[in-house]
């Protein structure tokens, strides 16, 4: 509906524009109108002529107006379809005359409906028609009168109309369907690479055809449509050589623009040449003959300007022929090639030549062309070799740089075109050449297509190379399979004989330019070209082109400034086409952008061909050490390439410089090599192996050459061990070719190149070594089936032994002792990192090792000892079973080398490791069935040990027990035990103390797996032969002081390294193992006792051993007698608590140590007191673990050897006292050890010896205590005498008398010391409170005699702490005993004799000690305050324990010693009242504080309370008390008045003042108990009275006996002494107590 109402707009504007001066045309239009109206569709309004009409009258008029809405809507009515073709006539004939119309608007319109009719249904289908509407275009385009604007519009047309009607050949003539070819000038992209493939995939649908042969059938008749196409053809062929075209009616029309018709149609209708003959045959006979015309005649068409644009046209023409339809028009075609050569040749202009450069580029460029001309001429022999001439005429375009004048800057100029067209800028011709600028980018324009086409071509036969590798003609660089000896494909024979035809025209060229270019674009094109023909000559195995490539390639790499030497190359190339660098560098390397690229191409080349380079791999090692050389050098330098492109494009950052990029690009190429073939492996090891051979006869020559060289071969090896690190997992087809290099290296006489070689072999085995093949060992011995295990292990086998021979070879082939060194280094990396993958090389590397332990070099001995441990510590478990045995002999003989001291001890230590695998291994031995006593814990022991071990075993449990069944573990035990005993022997002190220590320790350690028979013969063959061996060397060794190792000279005079005394002779030395051997043979004793005392004869051993410790204590020296002592005692304590220690054995040790005790020693000082005390700490410890088993005998046995001690200790350190005040170490040592022989439950009865042992050395009873009255007591004295080991009589000191005055020395001098008593007292006290209660009782006076004569040495050495101790002991003893009889405990449950002696005994000592040695004035100056204060403390203490505690306390104590108590509290209470008035103010104040504290306790003990609980013994001592209090107070009342009185005005002394006071305070608070009160001597009458009055609490009749004498101190003068109140108060109480009592 759209369209209608347009249209019916159209007619409206014809209506109103023809109004006034075309009434016709507007009613026609009205009536068209209307029409219109009546009509729905396109298709009605073709059918009816109205509308039509209409149109064409308007279009008659022929103003421009009504022609232009006309020839408007007349194409709206085309377009549409809405015209009829039979109407075409009538509309072409209005279309002609308008073309003669003068307006170019209507012109252009007119030309638009052609095109319009020519694309429509009305397209012209007869030669009239065809003509008419062709004519009408073509007399527009030849009109001179026509504008630019409709001449181009013509032109078009008629281009768009030849189109049109070729495409209608094509569908009528059932053509393939599209357009073939180019359609014109195929466009250049920014690099040759980008041209190659465009026209690869533009003429990919002619690729079959081509390559199939020549063209399908063809047909000879045409259809109408097609005779069309022929005349049309015709008549163009005709314009364009300068005729008419009958036909189409034109007399002369530009053959410029015919033949770019006839161009554009032979592009692009290839198929209708090929399948029409009538269309082929014009091509052939007319075209051909046309353009060979054209390419010879010389005329100028057009002038001057127009021959440029018909040569173009014309060679273009040509080029398509050549492309398109070489295969059919093959002499044309050479004619044409030939001509197209000949202008290269010929001396025309500039801008000819260069057009034909630009159509061979093109042809160079395409691979599908060069491939059919190749085919066609090249290779058919009766024809030209176009493709060759083609090369070498481009070659001579470039060769001619060298003559030019202006060489330079044309090079410059090209370069600038790369770089252009890099850019994506198209550099073209410039008309204008009459400036000398012009003419050299012309040149250069002509050199830039020249090279572009050899880089064409070079690319071609890459991409030919690529699509036979494609189609399976060439095998690909990475096939892992071999070449044919011949290739066969169509396509592989191509590329191979266009390489032989072309490579050496190629290289010349390419290498020239490339050698005289910098620019960075054309460098990266050429090289891009090198690589591409390269790679496509390794694919094709063209080796001599490949060589030279890359020989040419490696020498735009690296610029040395210095002169280079060039050799001839030995690989089957051309002499001149490759060179060895040989460069000495005397001034810094400057890599160019142009030495980087090329580096970075020969890296590609590389990695892309490196399975096919072969002994080519020598040209580029050759590069790349000297790279290596560049780029460790300190003063090469690389400059930045500007603008990276495409490939060559830097993908690091650019912080990295090109040294570190080439530097990673040489590496990657060599790691690359686990991608090769095996052969491709061996080649390039083969090429670096040459490299290093030729570099190693020039590397002793001194100079930079040398230095070069070396670095050379350092190169070589390092790609070397990178290549066997990259294939250590097929290394074996050429590691024996690596390891004879690099032995032959190691055997150079230039250290370096020696460290070099041992370095790279020690690489190269650890990289084989970590490879997966080794980690897969336990896979292969798991496989199912056994004969593929079989081979993998076969494979296994000869591949480690391959691996670790050389460094046999290498040890033993050499004497130079660094290489040795060396080999020895590299072993113990080896084992140290791949150690445990070892399985077949052991007896090698154990026979090296022991060679190598009798070297007399040190340097050789420690690496091979560090060998050794890593073996011992980390791979026994991987060694065979037979090597075992090896192993142990080869570490006894490191044991036993002289060279390096701590080598031996280390290797001693080895053993104890070995014995630790072995071990696992045994059978368990009878101890780990016994799960308790010593088995368990030998077995507990062991299994945290074997936990610890447990990490460096490799194998599991299962495997190390499987692997334990094949080793004879005993043999291998007795081998280590027999190593470690000779070791035991040797000379040097350290050593055999090691092995003693080692042997020991082993055995004791693995004991409890040793069977009964092991242990017997470790027994008797190693054990006890190394106690005597060891025994008879200390005690014939020379005692002769022996030098140390001389460190030097001073003064002319040797120094020499001290010795400690301790060690500083032969014998002492022995003496230290002897030492260790008796610690060993304890452990192994404490560990095994129980199981060996069930051995046969051990009773036999035990009496040797035991009969070594006697003789080792009494003659052997201090540290001997110490260690057999604690073999002894170690073994006893061990055992003797668990009860596996039978009596014989106990009893044995015991009879030792008495024996020795009783036997003097031979050696002097210290040392007999210090093996005392360790006997007698043996002692204590025995007795304690075995007291189970201890008799009355054995106990009497002890307590007697104890007392021994004692008893020498006092006769050989009678002096010690006096001179240094301490006890003696033997002494001290029976202190410690005294507390622990108390006497078990079933020897209770040895309380008693022990305690009356103990107490005869406190003093003894003979000393005479006196009392206060000068009497000495003796009713208990005793005298005994002990008879000491030599017939000697000890007599304890006697107490002597001191004298009240003197000094402190004189004192000393005469007093003896009781420093042990002072130690021993709070032993036996502690003991004596822990005795059973029988013993306990029996001994109680003894003990309580003993400590009284302990308190009553106060008077004699009043500076002692002994009596002090015996106060505090007496005191606990007292407090324990009535404590017990307070509780009623049942131990006081003796008889009544027993008690009564204890009790007078305890009297005794009160009065003794209170009476006559306290609150007295001792004769001593040295007591500070302090001590006076605490022993007054003291003395008040024994006061309150006497006063609070005994004689309050419901004891059972008779009463005549309760009297004597109290009297001795009242003697004491004397002190001051009975002393005479003059001599009161001389005694000291604690003496007077010490008698009110007496006189106090008999107050407290005559009062009473409520409170108190009041028993018989406190009745009858309250009894006593009260009687003795009164009788007391009133000798000190009526003494106070005596004194009162015979002192006159005279002042009274103060104590006695105090002590009146005391008194009367006292009596005045003092309440007596009416049973108290009862025993007063009375009045009768008082008395009655009192006993009436028993209740009153209140109870004071001790007031009433002592009235007198308050009455006669009512008189005296004491009214200001402070006494007046306390009397008055007293009288008053004692008178209102009367009236009370007697009311």
């Amino acid at each position: 509906m759209a369209f209608m109402a347009v249209l019916e707009s159209d007619l409206r504007a014809l209506s109103a524009e023809a109004r006034r001066r075309y009434p016709a045309v507007k009613d026609g239009a009205e009536h068209a109108i209307l029409k219109l109206r009546s009509l729905s569709s396109p298709s009605e309004i073709a059918h009816n002529e109205d509308i039509l009409r209409i149109f064409l009258m308007a279009c008659e008029v022929r103003t421009v107006k009504l022609s232009v809405i006309g020839l408007s809507c007349l194409q709206k009515l085309i377009s549409h379809d809405a015209v009829l073709p039979s109407a075409l006539r009538e509309i072409l004939a209005t279309l002609k005359n308008h073309a003669e119309m003068a307006d170019e608007g209507v012109q252009l319109k007119t030309l638009q409906t052609i095109s319009i009719i020519f694309q429509s249904r009305l397209h012209p289908e007869n030669e009239d028609t065809m003509s008419q509407a062709l004519g009408i275009c073509l007399r527009l385009l030849e009109n001179t009168r026509s504008s630019d604007s409709v001449r181009n519009t013509a032109a078009a047309t008629f281009r768009q109309a030849v189109a049109l009607i070729f495409d209608r050949v094509v569908l009528a003539e059932s053509l393939p369907a599209g357009k073939f070819g180019f359609g014109g000038q195929l466009s250049r992209t920014s690099s040759v690479t980008g041209d190659v493939n465009r026209g690869i995939n533009l003429s990919d649908s002619l690729d079959c055809e081509s390559i199939s042969g020549g063209p399908p059938s063809m047909r000879g008749t045409l259809t109408e449509t097609g005779r069309l196409g022929l005349r049309l053809l015709e008549d163009l062929t005709s314009l364009a050589a300068g005729g008419s075209a009958a036909w189409l009616r034109v007399n002369i029309l530009p053959r410029t623009f015919a033949l770019d018709i006839i161009e554009f149609i032979l592009s692009n209708y290839v198929a209708v040449f090929r399948i029409l003959l009538p269309y082929e045959q014009a091509l052939r006979r007319q075209i051909c003959s046309l353009l060979m015309t054209s390419l010879r005649t010389n005329a100028e068409l057009e002038g001057e300007a127009g021959e440029p644009i018909f040569r173009r046209l014309v060679l273009r023409s040509v080029a398509h022929i050549i492309r398109l339809y070489s295969s059919s028009l093959i002499t044309e075609c050479e004619v044409f090639l030939s001509m197209l050569l000949k202008v290269t040749f010929l001396d025309l202009p500039l801008w000819h030549r260069i057009l034909v450069l630009e159509i061979l580029r093109g042809f160079c460029v395409e691979a599908r062309t060069l491939r059919i001309l190749f085919q066609n001429f090249d290779m058919h022999p009766k024809n030209t070799n176009v493709v060759e001439g083609m090369v070498k005429a481009l070659a001579r375009v470039v060769s001619s740089v060298q003559v030019q004048e202006s060489s330079e800057e044309s090079l410059a100029a090209v370069a600038g075109m790369f770089s252009s067209k890099a850019k994506g800028i198209e550099w073209s011709l410039d008309n204008d050449a009459s400036n000398a600028a012009v003419l050299v980018a012309s040149e250069a324009h002509a050199i830039t297509l020249a090279v572009e086409g050899l880089l064409g071509v070079v690319f071609t036969v890459a991409t030919l190379t690529d699509e036979a590798m494609d189609v399976g003609e060439l095998e690909s660089p990475r096939c892992d399979s071999d070449p044919p000896a011949k290739w066969t494909g169509k396509t592989a024979v191509l590329c191979i004989s266009m390489v032989d035809s072309l490579w050496l025209t190629i290289l010349d060229a390419l290498s020239l330019i490339l050698s005289r270019s910098q620019g960075e674009a054309i460098v990266l094109e050429i090289l891009k070209g090198y690589q591409a023909f390269t790679q496509a000559c390794g694919i094709l195995r063209a080796v001599e082109p490949l060589n030279s490539f890359l020989a040419s390639l490696c020498k735009f790499t690296i610029n040395f400034p210095a002169e280079t030497e060039r050799k001839s190359s030995a690989l089957p190339s051309p002499a001149s086409k490759r060179s060895e660098l040989s460069v000495e560098q005397r001034e810094s390397i400057v890599l160019t952008p142009k030495n980087v690229q090329a580096l970075r191409t020969l890296f590609n080349i590389a990695h892309r061909l490196h399975n096919v380079l072969g002994p080519s791999w020598v040209l580029v090692l050759e590069t790349l050490a000297a790279l290596d050389r560049a780029i460790n050098s300190p003063h090469a330098t690389a400059q930045e390439v500007s603008t990276p492109v495409q490939k060559f494009t830097r993908e690091l950052s650019a912080q990295y410089s090109d040294f570190n990029i080439l530097s990673s690009l040489n590496s990657q190429l060599f790691e690359s090599s686990a991608l090769m073939h095996i052969s491709a492996v061996k080649s390039l090891l083969s090429a670096l192996c040459q490299l290093s051979h030729q570099c190693m006869s020039a590397s002793s020559v001194l100079g930079p050459t040398a230095s070069q060289k070396i670095g050379s071969i350092s190169f070589s090896v390092e790609r070397i061990i990178s290549i066997i690190v990259n294939n250590a997992h097929r290394v074996e087809p050429f590691w024996d070719q690596v390891i004879s290099h690099f032995l032959e290296l190691a055997d150079n006489p230039n250290p370096h190149l020696k460290n070099m070689a041992l370095d790279a072999l020690d690489q190269s085995i650890s990289a084989v070594l970590g490879s997966d093949q080794f980690h897969d060992y336990k896979q292969s011995k798991s496989l199912e089936n056994p004969e593929k295990m079989e081979v993998t292990l076969d494979k296994l086998r000869s591949l480690e032994i391959s691996v670790i021979s050389p460094l046999k070879v290498l040890y033993f082939s050499t004497q130079s002792v660094d290489v040795r060194v060396g080999s020895l280094k590299i072993l113990l990396h080896v084992l140290e990192r791949h150690g445990e993958k070892l399985h077949y090389s052991w007896s090698n590397i154990l026979e090296m090792l022991r060679y190598v332990a009798d070297a007399s070099e040190k340097d050789l001995v420690t690496l091979g000892f560090q060998n050794l441990r890593v073996i011992m510590n980390d791979g026994l478990s991987t060694l065979p079973a037979e090597c075992l045995q090896v192993c142990i002999d080869v570490t006894g003989a490191y044991s036993a080398q002289k060279t390096e001291l701590n080598i031996s001890l280390t290797a001693v230590g080895l053993l104890w490791t070995m014995t630790d695998f072995i071990a696992k291994g045994l059978v368990n031995g009878p101890l780990e069935e016994n799960e308790t006593g010593v088995g368990s814990i030998v077995k507990q022991v062991d299994s945290e040990k074997m936990e610890g071990e447990t990490h460096s075993i490799s194998y599991n449990v299962r495997e190390h027990a499987s692997y334990i069944d094949d080793i004879d573990c005993e043999r291998l035990l007795f081998s280590v035990f027999s190593l470690l005993q000779n070791l035991g022997a040797d000379e040097r002190p350290e050593v055999r103390n090691s092995a003693v220590r080692t042997l020991f320790q082993t055995l004791g350690t693995h004991g409890q797996k040793l069977s009964e028979s092991m242990w017997e013969e470790c027994l008797w063959n190693y054990v006890f032969p190394t106690l005597d061996r060891a025994s008879h060397m200390a005690a014939t060794s020379s005692k002769d002081e022996s030098r140390g190792k001389e460190l030097g000279t001073r003064g002319g005079k040797a120094v020499h390294m001290l010795i400690h005394h301790s060690r500083n002779t032969a014998q002492k030395q022995w003496d230290e193992t002897l030492v260790l051997v008796l610690g060993g043979i304890a452990r192994i004793l404490r560990l095994f006792f129980p199981f060996f005392k069930t051995l046969s004869n051990f009773w036999s051993g035990w009496e040797s051993l035991l009969q070594f410790v006697e003789n080792s204590i009494v003659n052997g020296s201090k540290e001997v007698a110490l260690a057999a002592i604690n073999c002894l005692q170690t073994t006893v304590t061990s055992h003797s608590l668990k009860g596996h220690m039978p009596m014989p054995y106990l009893i044995s040790v015991i009879d030792v140590y008495e024996l020795v005790l009783k036997k003097p020693s031979n050696y002097g000082g210290s040392a007999p007191d210090k093996v005392k005390q360790e006997i007698l700490h043996g002692l204590g410890e025995l007795y304690v673990q075995a007291q189970g088993l201890f008799n009355n005998v054995m106990y009497t046995q002890l307590i007697a050897i104890v007392d021994l001690s004692v008893k020498q200790a006092m006769l050989t350190n009678d002096n010690f006292e006096t001179e240094f005040g301490n006890v003696p170490p033997v002494l001290r040592t029976i202190l410690e050890i005294l507390p622990l022989l108390r006497p078990t439950e079933h020897i209770s009865s040895m309380w008693l010896v022990l305690l009356r042992e103990f107490l005869q050395y406190l003093p003894r009873p003979d000393s005479h205590m006196q009392n206060e009255d000068g009497k000495i007591d003796q009713s208990r004295d005793s005298q005994t005498n002990h008879e000491a080991p030599n017939g000697t009589t000890i007599t304890p000191n006697k107490v002597a008398v001191s004298p009240g005055s003197g000094s402190t020395a004189a004192t000393n001098s005469r007093i003896p010391s009781y420093i042990f008593a002072e130690k021993l007292v709070p032993v036996l006290v502690d003991l004596f409170l822990q005795a059973p209660a029988l013993e306990k009782y029996i001994i109680y006076p003894e003990i309580i005699q003993s400590l009284g004569r302990c308190m009553t040495t106060r008077r004699d050495n009043p500076d002692s702490a002994l009596w002090r101790l015996g106060v505090q002991a007496f005191n606990r003893i007292v407090v324990d005993y009535v404590s017990k009889l307070t509780n009623g405990d049942p131990e006081t449950t003796m008889n009544k004799p027993a008690k009564t002696r204890i009790w007078k005994e305890m009297a005794d000592v009160y009065e003794i000690f209170l009476v006559g040695y306290c609150g007295r004035a001792l004769p001593s100056n040295s007591l500070s305050s302090v001590v006076l204060e605490a022993d007054e403390s003291l003395e008040m203490s024994i006061l309150d324990i006497l006063g609070d505690k005994v004689l309050k306390s419901p004891i059972d104590a008779p009463t005549e010693v309760l009297q004597r108590l109290v009297s001795t509290l009242d003697r004491c209470a004397s002190r001051t009242c009975s002393l005479p008035v003059e001599t009161v103010e001389l005694m000291p104040p604690h003496c007077s504080r010490f008698s009110l504290t007496c006189l106090q306790k008999l107050f407290s003990l005559s009062s009473y309370s409520h409170e108190v609980d009041w028993n018989t013994t406190r009745s009858e001592v309250s009894k006593t008390s009260i009687t003795v209090l009164v009788t007391r107070c009133d000798y000190i009342l009526s003494r106070f008045l005596a004194d009162e009185i015979g002192l006159g005005e005279y002042p009274l002394p103060k104590a006695r003042l105090e002590e009146s006071i005391f008194v009367l305070q006292e009596l005045a608070r003092l309440l007596v108990h009416p049973e108290a009160a009862s025993v007063l001597s009375l009045k009768p009458r008082l008395g009655s009275a009192i006993e009436e009055n028993k209740e009153n609490d209140e109870n004071r009749s001790h007031l009433f006996v002592l009235l007198p004498s308050f009455c006669e101190l009512v008189t005296s003068r004491i009214k200001n002494t402070g006494a007046s109140t306390n009397i008055a108060s007293i009288n008053s109480q004692g008178i209102g107590s009367g009236k009370a009592q007697f009311s």
